[in-house]
């Protein structure tokens, strides 16, 4: 069961709204190919303004993650594309359905 999560907010560049919404779009392969996620959803909060909720059954699967190709490529790419550094925020679930 899921016990683990991560909500990561990430505030595209002027003019880079689309680029960061198709790179979100394309990170899905990379997430499942990842065994500890168990879900992943990429999202849009706003017009500029965008986010990742991933869940995990164990901390190791949550670390994975956040060492993992998603995140390697998004700080490669952040200085171009994002307006501030993502804000990651470590989320416990307290209950799942």
């Amino acid at each position: 069961m899921e016990k683990y999560a991560l909500l990561a907010r990430v505030e595209a560049k002027a003019g880079k709204e689309k680029e960061v919404l198709e790179f979100l779009k394309s990170a899905l392969p990379l997430s499942q190919a990842e065994p500890g996620t168990i879900r992943w959803y990429a999202l849009q909060i706003g017009p500029s303004t965008f986010g990742i909720f991933d869940t995990f059954e164990t901390t190791e699967g949550r670390m994975d993650h956040l060492n993992g190709e998603i995140a390697k490529a998004l700080m490669a790419n952040a200085a171009t594309l994002l307006a501030k550094e993502p804000i990651i925020e470590m989320v416990d679930l307290l209950a799942v359905k």
